[in-house]
């Protein structure tokens, strides 16, 4: 695996933290990582080249 350094705003990491104090992940990283994928697979699962929205990127 690969090292990324990022930023994400403060109120994002507190729920992330909340999720991991849940027990629904075992640590930070693998809740990102578990974004990450889920990312990619709404993305490409079945969107057409042309009908492809971000919603993800939304703030």
């Amino acid at each position: 695996m690969e090292r990324v350094t990022l930023r994400i705003p403060k109120q994002q990491i507190e729920e992330v933290e909340q999720l991991v104090d849940s027990g629904e992940f075992p640590n930070r990283s693998e809740a990102i990582r578990s974004a990450v994928r889920e990312m990619i697979n709404e993305e490409y699962d079945g969107q057409t080249e042309h009908s492809r929205q971000r919603t993800w990127a939304k703030v």
